[in-house]
């Protein structure tokens, strides 16, 4: 669902937002999809990073939708995350993103909770190997463990719109720089996976000791029939200790195991791609 629709902010930012989500619409689909008339997608070519003016109103410090708080990134550069994928089509096609540009589903867009509007990012596929660029318009998606809201055509060109979903890769790109330092990150990045190789972990929490992460593993076990592993990660402050499930055999369990865990007072769950 797209921030301009949903969020609620006393700003009056937030305001102008609920406001042009108030226009008129044309030839708005009652249920999101694709289009009745399937097109050629192959020949649309990926966004042209370019330095771009910050979005008026499409980058407030602080929004909430429902009831979960979100910050907006001072600057893109550095970001590097992996996640989940959708897509939006018909229903929001022709209607105003959080940024003020019109959605154009034919175009290489897509939707992200935080990153600064415009922005411009690499979309891997981590099933396939599958590229795409695309800028960064619209805030969304608000569904739990999604990570980015792609156009229709970005979305068929990756193939992930007959599955809804798609493991991803999502690297931002400098506007400006060389091929070679492109993707802006602050470490050495690690080597992308071969294509087919990515799988999905639900992540119960992180904790400081093993010993509080074998209790919730313990735990779990006695609720769930899935692999629980306690997966260490090194960092400079020391070691975490994840707890998590999986790895899981598709999208839609995932969210099932989510809500699930949510009853047995896991609250904090989230889907992981490694």
């Amino acid at each position: 669902m797209r921030l301009s629709r949903v969020i609620r902010s006393t700003t009056l930012i937030a305001s102008f937002l609920l406001l042009v989500a108030c226009g008129t619409v044309p030839e708005v689909s009652d249920s999101d999809g694709a289009p009745t008339k399937v097109p050629d997608v192959s020949q649309v070519p990926d966004a042209v990073p370019k330095v771009e003016p910050r979005s008026k109103y499409g980058n407030p410090r602080q929004y909430e939708v429902f009831g979960k708080s979100y910050y907006t990134l001072a600057s893109a550069d550095g970001y590097r995350e992996k996640g989940i994928a959708s897509w939006y089509g018909t229903k929001f096609h022709g209607r105003r993103t959080s940024s003020g540009e019109l959605y154009d589903m034919y175009a290489m867009t897509a939707a992200h909770k935080t990153l600064p509007l415009p922005s411009y990012v690499e979309v891997t596929n981590l099933e396939n190997g599958r590229k795409v660029i695309v800028k960064v318009n619209d805030r969304g998606p608000f569904h739990d463990n999604r990570l980015i809201d792609l156009s229709y055509s970005a979305a068929t060109k990756l193939g992930i719109v007959a599955k809804g979903t798609g493991l991803v890769e999502v690297k931002a790109i400098t506007p400006g720089a060389t091929k070679r330092t492109a993707i802006a990150t602050d470490t050495e990045p690690s080597p992308v996976k071969p294509a087919g190789s990515a799988a999905m972990f639900l992540q119960v929490g992180a904790f400081s000791t093993r010993n509080r992460a074998e209790q919730v593993k313990s735990r779990l076990q006695r609720d769930i029939t899935d692999t629980v592993r306690v997966v260490p990660l090194e960092g400079v402050q020391g070691t975490l200790y994840r707890v998590r499930v999986g790895p899981l055999a598709s999208v839609s369990y995932g969210d099932s195991l989510a809500a699930k865990l949510v009853g047995l007072g896991f609250r904090d769950s989230q889907i992981v791609v490694d």
